[in-house]
């Protein structure tokens, strides 16, 4: 008798080095029989060696080739993605503070030549000026009238964009930024998926 099995990849999962990779790791699944469920998800899949470095794709096929090596008599039924992507994670070394405030430094000193540069080429300075005397009916080199509350929102502005006040988010929302980065991951992910696919039919040929 057939024994119903529905598996679905995860997306990402993350690794220590050397680590063992289960089924259960890498895919969720339901059996009829909770105890076969529980045998099945501590089948090995891979074990991470140092020549992955930090990216491996496990591949749906590798996972049923291994749940029905352990027993024929499975009836597995797949949904969702066809690859995951092992993400080995190696221990952090510690950052020295001088490294720290010099790419602090780095990113404020660059982040203020920006500012200033946009302002200068919209001419914003002029444009103040200009706005103060309308108003006034006076000329001021520096006026402070506009300049104060304009620098103070442009702070303010960049808060609400980022969604983040350092490590305090405002809302639930994610930030432009955000949505950036998480287009960036995906991309990533599909190009290491795609990329391991070409390796993986190179080793066949060079095999053949």
């Amino acid at each position: 008798m057939k024994k119903a099995v529905f598996l679905k990849l995860r997306h990402r999962v993350q690794v220590r080095p050397k680590d063992v990779i289960l089924a259960g790791d890498v895919a969720q699944m339901i059996a009829d029989n909770e105890e076969t469920l529980e045998k099945i998800k501590q089948i090995p899949i891979y074990r991470i060696e140092p020549s992955d470095k930090n990216m491996v794709v496990i591949d749906v096929m590798k996972v049923v080739d291994a749940l029905i090596r352990f027993d024929q008599s499975l009836d597995i039924q797949t949904v969702g993605p066809a690859q995951t992507i092992i993400e080995v994670v190696y221990p952090k070394r510690n950052v020295s503070f001088i490294y720290f405030l010099l790419v602090w430094l780095l990113l404020f000193i660059g982040s203020a030549i920006a500012i200033i540069n946009f302002h200068e080429d919209v001419s914003m300075k002029e444009t103040q000026q200009h706005l103060y005397t309308m108003i006034t009916g006076e000329k001021a080199d520096k006026p402070l009238l506009f300049q104060i509350p304009y620098s103070i929102g442009l702070g303010i502005g960049m808060i609400v964009f980022f969604n983040h006040v350092f490590r305090k988010r405002l809302n639930e929302e994610p930030s432009p930024l955000e949505v950036e980065m998480f287009n960036y991951q995906q991309s990533i992910d599909q190009y290491v998926i795609l990329h391991e696919n070409k390796e993986s039919m190179k080793r066949i040929d060079d095999g053949d």
